[in-house]
């Protein structure tokens, strides 16, 4: 398994991890119909950077990391991560998690925080959690979950040694 900054040639294979993710409305805000043109911007261009693992030459999950906020508050990022369906249950999501927080480092932030952990999501906010991070405030009825209507959402946050 390798872990690599994405390049544009790879977003064929990253919109297939996205967008069932998408379409199925139950972790990430990003319309369910969001194409595959929107996706790029929001996934290769708008963050600082974007990693992609690759197990026998298939991508298999992707992760972003970017500024949180302007200015004062740059010294923060936020990523975004996505285990492709095949590859879900053999710790991905932690080994692209840990992975970030060194990348993160590396690229100057001081903190990691995330801001719409899906309360429903409780693989996520498990392993958030055993990752190091705080929940540190839980947001009412601030997703819009495609099955379950509004559901909490959480902001967790890791200050960076």
């Amino acid at each position: 398994m390798q872990i690599r900054e994405a390049k544009s040639k790879d977003f064929p294979q990253i919109w297939q991890l996205l967008e069932p993710v998408f379409k199925k409305g139950d972790s990430y805000p990003h319309p369910p119909d969001m194409t595959k043109e929107d996706a790029f911007h929001a996934w290769m261009e708008i963050p600082t950077a974007t990693y992609i693992v690759i197990k026998n030459k298939e991508i298999i999950g992707t992760y972003y990391i970017k500024t949180n906020q302007i200015g004062l508050g740059s010294h923060v990022c936020n990523c975004g991560y996505v285990v492709g369906e095949a590859a879900r249950g053999y710790g991905l999501g932690r080994i692209m998690c840990e992975h970030s927080k060194r990348q993160a480092k590396k690229l100057g932030y001081k903190a990691m925080q995330y801001n719409l952990v899906v309360s429903t999501n409780e693989v996520a906010v498990h392993l958030w959690k055993s990752c190091g991070f705080e929940l540190i405030g839980t947001l009412p009825k601030a997703f819009n979950h495609l099955e379950k209507g509004f559901v909490d959402a959480h902001v967790m946050y890791l200050w960076l040694d």
